[in-house]
């Protein structure tokens, strides 16, 4: 048959149309199937997409029940750190912070902030209960790259001795009054401006919380016990683990190629240094065993905390109809050129679940601290009201993060959510340094005007 057909195309030149048109169906044919199997193709793969986001889904679950269970462990592990040194994975530190600024607070004070890769400086005029603070000024500089790599012979001691010794070297006439961490600054800070505040989270790059405890509920503490009868214990919640938490293999993956692996656990599944992450982490497994972006898995991809978590949330926060914040993101970070709508709204279910998840625990966390304090439920009619001072980027502008925070809170208080406010201390810390500088020079009966 073939052969006759080319005898025909020599003899008969009107065939010669029939031919190629029956030829060019035949290609048809074959490019037909190869789209139906391409498509056949695309289904499975997207049916896998699926498949896996709801896995991830259901492996990040945190029902109120299991929220509640949380709390009540962070709670046992509150009691168990009070009780021993090491008999808990929280440290539940002892700041001998037990005199918290009244508002009676005057003079002049400079609290030093350092971290990350700024130096801040401090300037404080408090004027007393009517003026309050009079003066706050900043200075910001960066920290030179020899400095934060180089070796000193003051590594190892004593900070405070170190300081002092520093500044009389330059004939610098400061005393320094008080060290303490960033947590415990944010809840000197919210007390001064809100006598209700009893504790202070921080919600940010990491996160940590502190909290007024009684002097008499501290087993460990073996000196006398402080005139005000209330110590300031700093958390270290960061390093809160349970079998509650709904740890996934990403979690696990994550945690393992850290600096600081079985470490922090609890800061790596609610703070922002790690959120970005853990969603890199999903997209990059959904790219090679689902193509989530196409026949290619994008190299910019695999580059660990390449995704930060501002970058996240406004992916999470895109409420154009086509989802175009997230193309752009996708496009300007991970060098995805082209995205379909379908893979932009998975990126998007994605941010919330592990977004939902970290405010979920943080709540739990929260209500943890007021299980102990014996305060996250009405007793006999009851009415109280306690103020948590939270400070953070993560809970400050990451906008779902922290409504859905604060409703978990309710949902788990119920009728006692009416008495527990959570209040926005931006910025509490360094301010919060410099008062305890002064509520603790007062204490003492120090002249600092």
């Amino acid at each position: 048959m073939y052969k006759k057909i080319q005898i025909l195309l020599v003899k008969m030149g009107k065939l010669v149309v029939c031919v190629a048109v029956v030829c060019t169906a035949a290609v048809c044919g074959a490019a037909a199937v190869l789209l139906m199997m391409r498509r056949m193709k695309n289904c499975g793969e997207w049916g896998k997409a699926m498949a896996m986001l709801k896995e991830f889904e259901e492996k990040c679950a945190t029902p109120v029940e299991k929220l509640r269970q949380v709390a009540d462990a962070m709670s046992v592990e509150m009691h168990a750190g009070l009780a021993s040194e090491g008999g808990s994975k929280l440290k539940m530190l002892i700041s001998y912070v037990d005199n918290l600024p009244t508002g009676d607070e005057q003079g002049l004070f400079y609290a030093l902030d350092l971290g990350g890769t700024n130096f801040r400086v401090m300037r404080v005029q408090l004027g007393g209960k009517e003026n309050r603070i009079v003066k706050h000024e900043v200075k910001e500089v960066s920290i030179p790259q020899n400095v934060m790599a180089g070796s000193s012979s003051d590594v190892g001691q004593d900070v405070v001795g170190e300081l002092t010794k520093a500044m009389e070297r330059v004939d610098l006439d400061v005393r320094v009054a008080a060290l303490v961490n960033d947590t415990v600054g944010t809840l000197a800070g919210g007390r001064y401006n809100n006598p209700d505040v009893i504790a202070a989270v921080i919600l940010g790059t990491g996160t940590n919380a502190a909290y007024v405890e009684r002097a008499h509920a501290i087993p460990k503490w073996h000196g006398l016990l402080p005139k005000s009868g209330e110590m300031v214990i700093n958390m270290e919640w960061g390093n809160f683990h349970s079998t509650h938490l709904p740890v996934t293999e990403y979690d696990q993956n994550l945690d393992a190629e850290s600096l600081n692996p079985a470490e922090q656990i609890y800061e790596k599944m609610i703070s922002g240094m790690y959120l970005g992450e853990i969603l890199r982490r999903v997209l990059c497994r959904m790219a090679e065993e689902a193509s989530l972006f196409g026949d290619y898995v994008p190299q910019r991809l695999k580059i660990p905390f390449i995704l930060r978590t501002p970058d996240m949330a406004a992916m999470h926060h895109d409420e154009s109809a086509d989802l175009k914040v997230v193309g752009n993101k996708l496009k300007d970070i991970l060098e995805v050129p082209n995205s379909t709508l379908k893979t932009r709204k998975i990126v998007v279910e994605l941010c919330d679940i592990i977004t939902s998840r970290g405010a979920h625990l943080s709540a739990a966390g929260i209500v943890g601290i007021l299980k102990k304090l014996g305060i996250d439920t009405l007793k006999n009619g009851e009415k109280h009201r306690s103020v948590v001072a939270v400070d953070g980027a993560l809970f400050e502008h990451y906008t779902k993060f922290r409504n859905c925070m604060e409703g978990t809170i309710k949902e788990l208080l119920g009728d006692a959510a009416d008495s527990i406010v959570i209040e926005l201390s931006s910025d509490g810390s360094g301010v919060g340094a410099a008062l305890l500088a002064a509520s603790h020079s007062q204490y003492l009966g120090l002249d600092e005007s």
